[in-house]
């Protein structure tokens, strides 16, 4: 759904900067500022913003009636295949405003090819900003609308756990179970995943940005399922281990570890603490048992419109959390030719602390 007050912000932005327009790239920022979601992959998909006069976008031209949809009330303008699209874009941009010299780009997501190609365009487009940072710092504080979409992609995660830990069978291959889950999800009307469902068995979990393989899954092997799913353009991202048909004395301890690290940490997290200190709350209790140099990565990462956003939950971070801010807590103990275990919700800050957007129990399950 379009949301006026993004790019009136964003507007208000470019006057203070005294830019005179922003070009955005990133699929994922044009999502959220005017609600059309739709990754051009080779394509050329962009949005143009202006301080004063109206914004337009600009698109395949197999995606405009996909974008007029939306109800994006402004110009939406496309191009053919055989176009050449940069050309296009310089003369829609001439063509809305007599102001064109100083922009506002993506610096991390535009490309050295295609910043070439808008200066031949525009030979005097002169790349000032980033606006990156601005609008990342627009998405930082989720609306209760925005909020709203995330408990049901959640409601949708938990019940994906359910059909993968249902499809869970001696021998069966981690690619078989996923296969299942996001079949009768989808089934039941589930259109997307918001990444590629991760399943992983016994030591194969211990890689933990592996992918989902053909190892078979043994009695007595962990199962480690890191899945999300998509509603109305907003994600879930979430994490469970459960242990099939039975479970070791030294498998249950670590998994003990790492559960107490993650509830320690989601029961801790409150306004006015830094995400270093987050992150340090869970790591001194896999440390203190012993298992430090096996948390390998940070504690957890922003969510919302897209599975990963600015917010850190790292060593030393001192970005100080607020209430609206939603990002994952997902401590994990990977140990090379062992084990990998890793639990995650993904949650949003309250001045109460945190709601989670899942619910799937974080006690040990044994699948039988």
């Amino acid at each position: 759904m379009f949301m006026y007050e993004n790019i009136k912000e964003l507007q208000t932005w470019l006057n203070q900067q005294g830019d005179d327009l922003a070009y955005i790239s990133d699929y994922h920022s044009i999502a959220y500022l005017t609600g059309f979601e739709s990754d051009p992959i080779e394509r050329i998909l962009s949005l143009v913003v202006f301080p004063q006069t109206d914004p337009f976008i600009f698109a395949p031209a197999l995606e405009v009636e996909a974008v007029k949809a939306t109800g994006w009330p402004f110009d939406v303008y496309g191009y053919q295949d055989a176009q050449n699209p940069f050309e296009l874009i310089g003369e829609h941009i001439k063509a809305s405003s007599d102001h064109y010299h100083r922009w506002a780009v993506e610096k991390n997501v535009l490309t050295l090819k295609q910043a070439q190609a808008l200066q031949t365009a525009i030979p005097e487009a002169i790349f000032a900003d980033d606006v990156s940072q601005t609008i990342e710092q627009m998405r930082l504080i989720k609306t209760p609308a925005e909020i709203e979409k995330m408990h049901q992609a959640g409601a949708d995660a938990d019940r994906a756990f359910q059909y993968g830990f249902d499809a869970l069978a001696t021998h069966k291959t981690e690619l078989a179970v996923m296969a299942d889950l996001e079949y009768h999800l989808k089934t039941d009307g589930v259109a997307a995943m918001s990444f590629e469902t991760l399943v992983q068995f016994g030591a194969h979990a211990a890689n933990p940005h592996g992918s989902t393989g053909q190892t078979q899954l043994q009695p007595g092997d962990l199962a480690l399922f890191d899945l999300g799913t998509v509603s109305d353009g907003y994600v879930s991202d979430s994490t469970r281990t459960v242990a099939f048909q039975s479970v070791s004395d030294h498998q249950r301890d670590i998994y003990q570890v790492v559960l107490e690290a993650q509830l320690t940490a989601q029961d801790a997290v409150k306004p006015g603490m830094t995400a270093g200190e987050l992150d340090q709350i869970a790591r001194d209790v896999i440390t203190k048992a012993g298992y430090g140099e096996y948390f390998v990565h940070r504690l957890g990462h922003g969510i919302g419109s897209s599975v990963h956003e600015s917010i850190q939950i790292a060593p030393n971070n001192d970005l100080v959390l607020r209430p609206g801010m939603a990002f994952s807590i997902e401590p994990g103990i990977y140990i090379p030719g062992d084990l990998g275990i890793r639990i995650e919700d993904s949650i949003v800050l309250t001045d109460e602390g945190a709601d989670s957007f899942t619910h799937t129990t974080k006690e040990l399950q044994i699948i039988d």
